[in-house]
């Protein structure tokens, strides 16, 4: 029976830092400890006393990498609580840049922090110039990535801490020079990322085990507006998920976990896939028809896969929906603060579902905040695939269990960079 102790330090490859434990006696792993570290970073209390105008701006610095996310997420929860409705075109252009945000996040993860893996090198630096698969892998991450950044200039001013953006609208509409340039971008990238597709359906890297899924719903998979689903039959509004989240406190860890109805869950690109695959853009579903067969699935390392397709998907329908719509500046809508009010947006942000309470005083002022991020939602489920790969590799050397932790873990696509700032896996 195997009993052992292994340390791994300086996990790479992904958003971020944490820490591991892992003990196995006997043949079975008798516990495992995912520290998410230094997740108190107070951005909820830093937050109380902001103006609601100034709070969305301050509450995307939690995350470089998905800023967008935590902009919109914000000034949706606040457009809630002041009962802004946005125009026709403001929930567009919103759809715009959560779209750039995916393209160029997803890019990230997959081909610098996952293709190494399934290309068998340690880094997308050591892919070489005289490898005709490699140098072209090389260089379509920098034009998929590209693409995303201009379609979140285009529309948002910046592809990280984006300027146009506020409560009651937008500051700035693109310019139909922008316009046309920017499809341009978006329509060269896109058979560059058929191949990643191709190449992520064909990793024969797998780890299923049961969970429930959960997601935010939507009629045209836009990552905002919708009702959150689980792949248990849940379906509920999307003010509701707090009353069906169980907050869980970790004590080795700086980050709560979450449970879902009392279960361990998983959010991201896996979980939206099953559960809203049929709402994917009409040329992302003829394109990637033999892909999509593989939904719904519950192996962890299709996430990889699902992230692929999405970025396909951000692209048709940014494609479309730029080539249809004659951007005219709108006036900023104004707040009308009678009394407190409470506002949540819920959005699904490049790793899961993103969830924003913020209390608004009748001074306009941030009161409270409480946010929610998918990380965090991942935390059990995340140990207990950490459980399954290790009991099911126990005859492999500690070097090759480490190193499918690794793989396993980026599969998560985690953003730690919300929380912690270094992982390291230490066997007791």
């Amino acid at each position: 029976m195997h009993s052992f102790d292994i340390t791994m330090e300086n996990l790479s490859k992904m958003e971020g830092h944490a820490n591991l434990d892992v003990k196995v006696r006997d043949g079975r792993v008798e516990d495992v400890e995912f520290k998410i570290m230094e997740n108190q970073r107070f951005y909820e209390q830093a937050v109380r006393g902001q103006p609601i105008t100034t709070a969305p701006q301050l509450m995307s610095r939690i995350c470089g990498t998905c800023s967008i996310a935590h902009l919109t997420c914000c000034i949706e929860a606040i457009e809630k609580g002041v009962g802004i409705i946005p125009t026709d075109q403001s929930l567009l252009m919103k759809k715009l840049a959560m779209y750039g945000l995916m393209i160029r996040d997803h890019a990230l993860h997959l081909y610098f922090f996952s293709l190494p893996d399934l290309i068998g090198k340690d880094s997308i630096l050591d892919f070489s110039e005289n490898d005709e698969k490699e140098h072209k892998l090389l260089h379509d991450s920098f034009d998929v990535k590209r693409a995303g950044n201009a379609l979140s200039t285009l529309i948002a001013g910046k592809a990280v801490h984006a300027p146009y953006p506020t409560v009651g609208g937008f500051l700035h509409t693109p310019d139909q020079a922008g316009v046309e340039k920017t499809i341009k971008e978006l329509k060269y990238a896109r058979p560059l990322v058929m191949n990643l597709i191709d190449l992520f359906y064909n990793w024969n890297e797998k780890l299923e085990r049961d969970t429930d899924f959960v997601g935010l719903v939507t009629n045209d998979y836009s990552f905002i507006e919708g009702k959150v689903r689980s792949s248990r039959g849940i379906c509920i509004r999307e003010q509701d998920y707090l009353e069906h989240l169980i907050r869980v406190v970790i004590p080795y860890s700086q980050a709560p976990g979450f449970e879902f109805e009392g279960e361990e869950f998983m959010v991201g690109a896996l979980a939206r896939m099953n559960l809203n695959k049929d709402a994917l853009h009409p040329e992302t579903k003829k394109s990637a028809e033999r892909y999509l067969k593989a939904f719904p699935c519950n192996n962890i390392f299709y996430n990889n896969l699902a992230q692929a397709i999405e970025i396909l998907h951000s692209i048709d329908h940014s494609v479309e929906l730029l080539e249809n719509t004659k951007f005219k500046q709108e006036e900023i809508q104004k707040p009308v603060i009678k009394e407190e009010d409470i506002g949540i947006g819920v959005i699904e942000a490049p790793r899961g579902t993103l969830y924003y309470k913020l209390t608004i005083g009748t001074s306009g002022k941030i009161k409270k905040a409480n946010v929610i991020v998918p990380t965090a939602q991942n935390q059990i489920n995340i140990e207990k695939d950490i459980a399954k790969l290790v009991e099911n590799n126990l005859d492999k050397p500690k070097e090759k269990i480490e190193y499918e932790l690794e793989k396993l873990i980026r599969a998560y696509d985690p953003c730690l960079s919300c929380a912690s700032h270094f992982l390291k896996v230490k066997w007791l």
